[in-house]
């Protein structure tokens, strides 16, 4: 079975193809304010690459945030009307769990403007504690030295580490939330103040 797999909740745009347990196809660059324009050529010049028609697709995976307000609800509406004119399951990953994949222990810093990340940290996938929106400088002093940073790390006086999300996609299929309505997937939204932990913990 293939499954299209698809991330516009930041600056990326990602599209990755599976077929069973092996990437067919993927795509990974930055267009920020441009993934509503890129997703479908893009999306059209992978399946041709992998010889794929969109009645090959058998499943949709897509992120659910938190990130950008707009670029979390362009790949999700896409996917949601996908899986609801044929007929498909649809599941879901949260952003910073898709960018930790399947790290032993990583925090994952992602620019959510204003002087503010979110952050949480992970352990191979699973959330150990909340999903937070925070001041950089906050967090910064929160790091530990010898704790992995995945994402923009630059904000909290690291490098930018921005991982195959791709293969991410993949390496975290054993934890893919699958929805039993297409109708019920909504986006995780973070306000400033808030922490959240994702529907499935």
């Amino acid at each position: 079975m293939i499954t299209l797999c698809m991330d516009t909740s930041t600056q990326y745009l990602v599209i990755a193809l599976i077929r069973d347990d092996q990437i067919v196809a993927k795509f990974q660059e930055k267009c920020w304010k441009k993934q509503s324009e890129e997703l479908f050529p893009r999306l059209m010049d992978l399946m041709k690459e992998a010889g794929l028609e969109p009645e090959d697709i058998g499943q949709v995976v897509v992120s659910e945030g938190p990130g950008s307000y707009t670029g979390v609800r362009i790949a999700m509406t896409v996917a949601k009307v996908f899986c609801a004119m044929r007929n498909l399951p649809i599941a879901t990953v949260g952003t910073l769990q898709l960018f930790a994949g399947m790290e032993p222990r990583a925090r994952v810093v992602l620019d959510a403007r204003g002087g503010r990340v979110y952050t949480a940290v992970y352990e191979y996938g699973v959330l150990s504690g909340t999903v937070e929106a925070k001041p950089c400088e906050e967090v910064k002093a929160e790091i530990l030295e010898a704790e992995t940073v995945i994402g923009d790390g630059s904000l909290v006086g690291r490098e930018d580490h921005i991982p195959d999300l791709a293969e991410n996609f993949l390496a975290l299929k054993d934890q893919w939330k699958y929805a039993e309505n297409v109708h019920l997937v909504k986006p995780e939204y973070l306000k400033s103040s808030e922490s959240y932990l994702p529907h499935h913990q």
